[in-house]
């Protein structure tokens, strides 16, 4: 693995850019930004160190006054018609493009992943825009032949109302937009808590929008955000939200499920991935290398769909461990804005405990390393945040193999017949995404069938990472069953109400009921 300088980055120019002053802000009502002034929060950039801004936590009377601008906007929100909420989604679309390689930078100077994947990660919000605004005139109910004479039967989808969305480090502005960008059409409002360890991009987002919201005439209170993570429980807790969406870990995903569902709440859960690939006798190692090597590595190992397994056929697997190792002692590890660069930084030394910790149980628990992991120091890699990635021959029982380490460790094992890799395939408590690779028909549509796959994406011939917009995202058991982005993933926004019309002169009862004065 080749290991490279820093590039400096003009970081002052992109905040100006995106409107983004220091210690000023809390929370933000769409139109209107105010701060309490106490426990600062502090983003560091995981590149080199520096402190990029300073910000202060939302307490719980700056919530409430949130919720309740919220709450009153909905009311207005509601009876705008969904074709012209989808027509302001447009244009929040469009100042997207204008600011997507500012944006891009802020992304990846604040989380770490690379130049590359922080443009791809604001073209997926302009992605979900493009997607909102069709799906703002197909918000579609069904019409139902009715057992009654003169009736009909019909249902229709209705806005739910505050829509809570707590979101995670390593997605920190995609996944807001795959949430409020689908809950804005279908005439919800939203309150965004960012993770406190990007909360510069949230402000960005919400000032980009701003100039959107203010020149349609919008009710403020229609996109909010609260920075700190006591409003992550204030979400959770409040009655007054009936939807709140989730990402990040399992262990945190039970808590958010248990508030939310003792007061009744409905919730959207994108929990941990413990991905695999198989890799088939009848795959073509030259497209395995590059989902599996981007799949392991890209944004260094912290994406939910990164490839944590490789389970390869014995008779390719000596194979394949080669050319996986080919591939790793290419890959050049730095500065993420530095697009020759393949693996930037974990976002912050905790994380490099736990990637330690996690190479350390394997070896414990029987590993073999194929490639050596390790921490890098030196001139280009002051913030202690690099470290190279890391392959371990290992078995799928291991309890350490069981778990999400959010790092790029890959670990492989082999297997004997298509039957034993889906076996093991699904063999651990997460169940997001999947993939084989195969030229054998038969293999292929074998995963894909009810015996196959138990994960929410089942991939043949691409990686585990990268999904696009216009399918359902989320996975089955620990990954939490919640649906976002596309094809219906909208319905979750809204109430369903089921009407029935009597056009007749009489009153006849359903199931024939006979009820005579």
């Amino acid at each position: 693995m080749e290991t490279l300088s820093h590039e400096k980055i003009d970081v002052s120019s992109i905040l100006n850019e995106l409107g983004i002053k220091q210690e000023n802000y809390s929370s933000s009502t769409g139109l209107n930004s105010f701060s309490s002034g106490k426990n600062k929060i502090d983003s560091f950039s995981p590149v080199d160190g520096t402190l990029i801004g300073s910000l202060y936590a939302a307490d719980k009377q700056e919530f409430d006054k949130v919720l309740e601008t919220a709450q009153h906007a909905f009311k207005e929100w509601r009876l705008v018609p969904a074709p012209k909420r989808g027509e302001i989604v447009r244009q929040m679309g469009d100042e997207l493009r204008k600011h997507k390689d500012a944006l891009g930078k802020l992304v990846s100077y604040e989380m770490g992943k690379s130049l590359q994947e922080g443009l791809g990660e604001v073209q997926e919000m302009i992605d979900i825009c493009d997607f909102a605004v069709g799906l703002s005139r197909q918000l579609y109910g069904l019409t139902m032949h009715s057992e009654r004479p003169n009736h009909r039967m019909y249902e229709q989808y209705h806005p739910l109302g505050v829509v809570g969305i707590i979101s995670a480090f390593n997605f920190p502005v995609a996944v807001w937009s795959w949430n409020s960008m689908l809950a804005w059409v279908c005439g919800d409002v939203c309150i965004w808590k960012p993770s406190s360890k990007t909360p510069l991009c949230a402000i960005a987002c919400q000032n980009i929008i701003a100039e959107v919201l203010k020149r349609n005439n919008v009710p403020e209170g229609v996109s909010c955000v609260v920075i700190g993570n006591e409003s992550g429980d204030l979400i959770n807790n409040s009655k007054n939200i009936p939807l709140v969406s989730f990402t990040g870990s399992t262990r945190i995903g039970r808590h958010v499920s248990k508030s939310v569902a003792e007061r009744f709440g409905k919730t959207i859960l994108e929990l941990g991935g413990n991905n695999a690939i198989i890799v088939s006798e009848h795959s073509d190692l030259s497209m395995v290398l590059v989902g599996a090597v981007f799949g392991a590595v890209g944004t260094a190992g912290q994406r939910c769909t990164s490839t944590r397994r490789l389970i390869i056929h014995e008779s390719v697997y000596n194979k394949t461990l080669e050319v996986i190792k080919n591939a790793y002692s290419q890959l050049k590890i730095g500065n993420p804005l530095d697009a020759t660069n393949h693996v930037g930084p974990l976002i912050d030394k905790g994380a490099v405990k736990d990637y330690l910790n996690a190479i350390e149980k394997a070896k414990a628990q029987g590993g073999k390393i194929i490639v050596e992991g390790g921490v890098l120091s030196g001139q280009g890699y002051e913030s202690g945040c690099y470290v190279k990635p890391c392959v371990i021959e290992a078995d799928n029982k291991f309890h350490i193999v069981q778990e999400e380490t959010f790092a790029p460790i890959l670990y492989v094992m082999k297997y004997t017949t298509i039957d034993e890799a889906i076996a093991m395939q699904n063999d651990v408590p997460q169940g997001l995404s999947s993939s084989i690779f195969t030229n054998n028909m038969r293999e292929m549509e074998k995963f894909l069938s009810a015996a196959g796959s138990d994960c929410g994406i089942a991939n043949v011939n691409i990686g585990t990472s990268g999904a696009e917009i216009g399918g359902a995202f989320g996975g089955e058991k620990e990954t939490g069953g919640g649906r976002e982005s596309g094809s219906d993933a909208w319905k979750v926004y809204m109430r369903r109400q089921t009407n029935t019309i009597n056009y007749g002169t009489s009153l006849p009862l359903a199931q024939g009921i006979k009820f005579e004065f």
